[in-house]
């Protein structure tokens, strides 16, 4: 998710530096932005060449190096609080007073991340999609202390980026995390029962509703981990109607959380 972010911000032309765990994440972060940036070369959608755009892009394994005159910062870590609020709270250190930090999180308290902030005002929501280049649209969400022309500032660079935006109120699960997990918990829950088999559960969305991808194998793209704890969050926030089915928790359990194992309700070998 990261690398797809950095990569759409440097094919728009900005100087775009990532920031990973430690040297090997970071060299490994420049790779997948340099061969996704291929991969859009080859199929039309890249201005430039990919080596062009490459000389825009730096990579480092200490979140201190950030560039002080940032723009913006999106921070992209897995949906834990404790691991968001550690990144943020460094990053704000690092950069200057008038940069703006986001968030990617899929569903966590934008109010409660802003809350450990000393300028929450220059803090917002930037919920990206997987995979990042071929998505059209980023999820803008609003915390109670977001100043209007952060929220302004952040239309731009959507804009920029060639997507469309969605603005919504901080809320458990935003508006699309809620009604995406909803159906894939749904579809979970139906593959339990034996209502059908995976393949036909998706394929009735794609082609009866045009989803384009049916809620199993969106789960599978997403990480079956990553919706268990998105999932197990929206629960506890909102109710029982979000409790994981047992077969989620197996499945996770197992070690098939989806495309990055190669096994998750579909075979990605």
């Amino acid at each position: 998710m990261g690398a797809g972010i950095a990569q759409v911000f440097a094919a728009a032309g900005t100087r775009v530096h990532v920031v990973e765990g430690d040297a090997a994440a970071a060299d490994a972060a420049y790779e997948r932005v340099f061969t996704g940036l291929r991969g859009a070369a080859e199929r039309g959608k890249l201005d430039g060449t990919p080596e062009r755009v490459m000389e825009r892009v730096s990579v480092g394994s200490a979140i201190s190096g950030l560039p002080s005159d940032a723009a913006l910062v999106v921070e992209a870590v897995p949906e834990t609080i404790k691991l968001k609020l550690d990144v943020l709270t460094a990053a704000e250190q690092a950069v200057g007073p008038d940069t703006v930090l986001a968030t990617n999180t899929s569903s966590l308290s934008i109010t409660e991340l802003a809350a450990a902030l000393t300028r929450p005002d220059r803090f917002i929501g930037m919920h990206f999609f997987n995979p990042v280049p071929a998505s059209k649209l980023v999820e803008v969400v609003l915390g109670p202390e977001t100043a209007a022309a952060v929220r302004d500032q952040v239309l731009n660079w959507v804009g920029l980026l060639g997507k469309n935006e969605v603005v919504v109120r901080d809320s458990p699960g935003f508006a699309t995390s809620r009604l995406g997990v909803m159906l894939g918990l749904e579809a979970i829950r139906m593959l339990e029962e034996g209502v059908a088999d995976a393949e036909s559960i998706d394929r009735a969305m794609e082609l009866g509703y045009r989803h384009p991808m049916g809620p199993l194998r969106s789960t599978d793209l997403v990480g079956l981990d990553v919706r268990l704890a998105i999932a197990e969050y929206l629960a506890s926030t909102l109710g029982d109607r979000f409790e994981p089915p047992r077969l989620l928790r197996e499945k996770v359990a197992r070690g098939e959380l989806g495309r990055k194992t190669g096994k998750g309700f579909h075979d990605w070998s």
